[in-house]
C-alpha cells in the first residue's frame, strides 16, 4: 500500500516504506482495476475540464529507472490529452538561471481546468543541489518555506496539489539498467550518469526524506509510491488521482448544472428574440 504523508515536519524513513506490491495482489488483479480506474479518471478530467474551477498539479519524482516515463505512458494515457500538460525538468538553461529557482516551474502551473504533470521539478533545487554541493546550505535549506508557500499558493487558487515519489530498491535499479543496456529498443535512454548516481545513494535517500518531511500538507500530501513492480506502481498512482478527483466532484457537478442552466436561458432568450423578429 502506499504511505501518505501530509503534515509537515513528519519524519521520513524509506527503508521503512516496502516497495513491493502487498500480499495478495496480482498483475492480473491490477490490471483489470485500473482500467476500471481509468474511465472513472476520464470521466472526472472531463467534469473538472468543463467547470474550469480546479487544476491538477502533478509532481513525479524518483531515483534512475523508478518510472516516471513509465507512469506518464501507463496512468496519464487514461486522460484526454486536450487538458493535459507534461513538462520534464532537465539541468536549468541559461535563461532559467538568472531567474528564482520557482520561475521555470510556476509558469508551467495549470490552468483552471487542466492537468500539468511534471517529470521532475522544484524538487530537484533541494535534492541534486544538495547532493552535489551545488550551491551553498543556507541557500538549500531556506528553499523548503519557499516551496511550502509556492503550493500553497496554488491550493488557495483551485489548485490540486498531487506528489509522487517513486520507491525501488537499489537492487531493481541496478536491474533496470542491465536490462535497459541489454534491449535494443531502451539503449537509447543509456547515460553513464545514471550508474555515477549509484554512488551517492544514501545521499539522495537522506535528501528525499529531508524533502518530503518539509513539504508534506494536506493541500499538498507527498505519496510514496512502491514502485518495484511497474504495474501496481500504475495502479497506486491511478487510484490516488481518482480519489483526489472525487473529492470535487460535487462542486464540478454543481458548477456545470449552473452553466447547464445559463446555457438554456440564453439560448431561449435568442429563440424568443428570433420568433418576434
Amino acid at each position: 500500500m502506499k504511505t501518505v504523508f501530509m503534515e509537515r515536519g513528519e519524519k521520513v524513513r524509506l527503508d521503512r516504506i516496502s516497495p513491493e506490491p502487498p500480499k495478495g495482489m496480482t498483475r492480473e488483479k491490477a490490471q483489470a482495476r485500473l482500467a476500471a480506474l481509468g474511465e472513472e479518471l476520464f470521466e472526472l478530467q472531463d467534469a473538472m475540464w468543463g467547470a474550469k474551477v480546479s487544476g491538477v498539479m502533478v509532481v513525479l519524482q524518483g531515483r534512475d529507472t523508478a518510472g516516471k516515463d513509465g507512469t506518464i505512458k501507463h496512468v496519464a494515457g487514461y486522460l484526454n490529452p486536450r487538458g493535459v500538460n507534461v513538462v520534464s525538468f532537465g539541468v536549468p538553461t541559461q535563461e532559467e538561471r538568472q531567474h528564482d529557482f520557482l520561475w521555470r516551474v510556476h509558469r508551467h502551473a495549470p490552468r483552471l481546468g487542466e492537468f500539468s504533470i511534471f517529470n521532475r521539478s522544484h524538487y530537484e533545487d533541494v535534492l541534486v543541489v544538495r547532493v552535489h554541493d551545488l550551491v551553498p546550505r543556507k541557500l538549500w535549506q531556506a528553499r523548503y518555506d519557499h516551496i511550502a508557500d509556492f503550493e500553497e499558493l496554488l491550493a488557495e487558487h483551485g489548485t490540486i496539489v498531487l506528489k509522487y515519489f517513486l520507491h525501488i530498491t537499489k537492487k531493481e535499479q541496478k536491474e533496470r539498467l542491465l536490462e535497459r543496456e541489454a534491449e535494443p529498443e531502451t539503449a537509447w535512454k543509456l547515460n553513464p550518469n545514471d550508474w555515477k548516481e549509484r554512488d551517492y545513494w544514501d545521499d539522495y535517500t537522506r535528501a528525499y526524506e529531508d524533502a518530503i518531511s518539509e513539504t508534506a500538507a494536506k493541500h499538498a500530501p507527498w505519496i510514496v509510491v512502491p514502485a518495484n513492480s511497474k504495474w501496481y506502481r500504475n495502479l497506486v498512482i491511478a487510484e490516488s488521482f481518482v480519489d483526489a478527483l472525487r473529492d470535487h466532484r460535487k462542486d464540478w457537478e454543481k458548477k456545470l448544472d449552473q452553466m447547464g442552466k445559463a446555457g438554456r436561458a440564453g439560448l431561449e432568450a435568442y429563440r424568443s428574440q428570433r420568433a418576434k423578429s
